[in-house]
């Protein structure tokens, strides 16, 4: 049995000064946690310390300021490979969010098949495979599409329970002989399911590809160990996190980073330039190409700080324990259908549902007229959608400083939604 968690919530939401706001005259209920979570004083304290006193580029000069800049820089890069368990703060290169992440890996692979002299881990062509999810958010999906459509490999994917589970009936067929690459979502953002990434990864090794993971929901609420999970690479992104936007993080083992072309290329990401030719660095540099988000990368350092402080068993509890009364709340709501899991098992506190006849966006309106924040739509996981026969959903996620008051708000703002469009 799990521990109950041992959060001091009321303490948490101390450090969240936009907690007290008022929509119109209702304080706020946030709900959105999923789509960015709030930051707290203690990371917006830290960017504010380092941007008044020690702003500089990284690793130009040798004046006082630009050695303050690059030694924060390169501690936030330690502080995110340990909180990973990763190696080595070699294998965390910081990106501009999960997208940009797994597009890098995507582009690697695109480069790879024109280039003399390739790892053929990154070779892609005709008769090759990639497998992905049907449960993807679109960061995990268009662009494994794009490179199959460029190098003429196969986009097979795994497909979805009722239930909201992954469909591994048919995992063997569906990762063959010949699966270059899996990549698929740790815990999806529209379900809330959490996957098993156990069984897949096996399956994965066991023919020979690569395996990647994202995990923009996991690593938020979720204890996280790269070498546990057995996986090649991973990407998550700090506004998730209780960070700022404009940084997130690209894992991979550092052989495979060794291997692989590089994305962009400019600046910072040169060991020698002539007219004729440009070698590059080592990585991460040789993937971090022009003046980097330092400032953000400071504010991601500190919300790892927070986390690490807060212990992500006890992350984990408490959302476990927010997911139960979600889930059995919203249940009891005359109309309302879950989309996904119906039970806090295997599960986050991310609850999608349907409010019959009624469209999600005025689902969405008549509960922000009521201070509750939630986000409406496809949540850019189009084809999960279309697998459960839905055009979009509402969806209320929890974090480190929900409460179930809040729940209890929204479930009764609910109410009000049916009175009006009844």
């Amino acid at each position: 049995m799990e521990a109950a968690s041992k959060l001091d919530v009321e303490s948490i939401r101390a450090d969240f000064p936009i907690l007290q706001r008022k929509i119109g005259d209702k304080t706020l209920a946030y709900l959105d946690s999923a789509a960015t979570s709030q930051r707290p004083v203690q990371v917006t304290d830290a960017m504010r310390q380092f941007t008044d006193y020690s702003n500089a580029n990284i690793s130009r000069s040798v004046h006082t300021l630009a050695s303050e800049a690059t030694d924060a820089y390169e501690g936030a890069r330690a502080k995110v490979a340990s909180f990973i368990g990763a190696i080595s703060p070699d294998e965390v290169v910081f990106t501009k969010n999960s997208t940009e992440s797994i597009n890098l890996i995507t582009y690697a692979f695109q480069n790879a098949a024109v280039e003399r002299g390739a790892d053929p881990r990154f070779v892609l062509k005709p008769g090759d495979e990639v497998v992905v999810t049907e449960m993807e958010h679109h960061a995990n999906l268009v662009p494994w599409q794009q490179l199959c459509l460029r190098t003429g490999a196969t986009l097979r994917w795994i497909g979805i329970t009722e239930e909201g589970r992954l469909d591994l009936d048919d995992l063997d067929e569906v990762v063959n002989e010949r699966t270059k690459v899996v990549s698929f979502v740790h815990v999806a953002n529209l379900l809330g399911t959490v996957n098993p990434t156990s069984q897949i990864v096996a399956r994965a090794k066991a023919v020979g590809a690569l395996v990647g993971l994202d995990s923009s929901q996991a690593v938020p609420h979720i204890p996280v160990d790269v070498a546990e999970l057995g996986v090649d690479f991973m990407a998550f992104t700090g506004h998730k996190m209780l960070g700022p936007t404009g940084i997130g993080i690209l894992w991979a083992k550092a052989e495979l980073l060794d291997a692989m072309p590089p994305f962009l290329t400019g600046g910072s990401m040169i060991e020698t330039v002539t007219m004729e030719r440009t070698t590059f660095a080592k990585a991460p540099a040789k993937f971090e190409a022009g003046t980097p988000p330092v400032a953000e990368a400071v504010g991601l350092a500190a919300a790892v700080e927070y986390l690490e402080a807060l212990g992500m068993e006890n992350v984990r509890a408490h959302e476990k324990e927010l997911a139960g009364y979600m889930l059995e709340k919203l249940e009891a709501v005359d109309g309302v259908t879950i989309i996904g899991p119906r039970v806090p098992i295997g599960r986050g506190a991310t609850v999608s549902f349907e409010l019959e006849g009624v469209h999600p966006h005025d689902v969405g309106q008549i509960l922000d007229s009521e201070g509750v924040a939630v986000r409406v739509g496809h949540h850019c996981a189009k084809p999960t959608c279309i697998r459960f026969g839905v055009t979009a959903t509402t969806r209320a996620s929890g974090y480190v400083y929900t409460t179930t008051d809040e729940i209890d708000r929204m479930v009764s703002a609910l109410d009000k939604v049916r009175k009006v469009f009844a």
